[in-house]
């Protein structure tokens, strides 16, 4: 298979892999209304934890999905069209998602090992070179 097709399988990947997150982000953003709404009618009174305490982490864990997930899917554009920064990019986000096991831990093996090779780095080169 060439290597041009598995950027491009990398690039698919990382869609995927952001939109997740960005998906995980809209449902815990529509869990966390639902929890808030029944937290401060049903049990008002009898909560220890403040309504509004629940409702920061939900806001705290909503930024940390998306601030993990819209750069994989600006990689994955980026290795789409094979722009000269989304190798670097991609081998960056290939190490901070190592610790997203089982998922991340794949696609950043499989990223590592397509970024990594010299013919990869010489087809981002020849693109940069080409678009100055």
């Amino acid at each position: 298979m060439p290597l041009a097709t598995h950027v491009r399988i990398l690039a698919w990947f990382n869609i995927v892999l952001g939109a997740i997150g960005v998906f995980a982000a809209l449902f815990t953003f529509a869990g966390a209304s639902f929890l808030h709404l029944l937290l401060a009618d049903v049990i008002r009174e009898a909560s220890t934890i403040p309504v509004d305490v629940i409702q920061l982490g939900a806001t705290i864990l909503i930024g940390l999905i998306l601030v993990m997930s819209l750069p994989c899917l600006v990689l994955g554009f980026g290795l789409y069209y094979v722009r000269p920064w989304a190798r670097i990019l991609g081998l960056i986000l290939a190490a901070i998602n190592l610790l997203y096991f089982p998922l991340g831990t794949a696609i950043s093996l499989y990223g590592f090992w397509v970024l990594l090779k010299p013919e990869t780095e010489a087809m981002f080169r020849q693109t940069a070179v080409a678009r100055a």
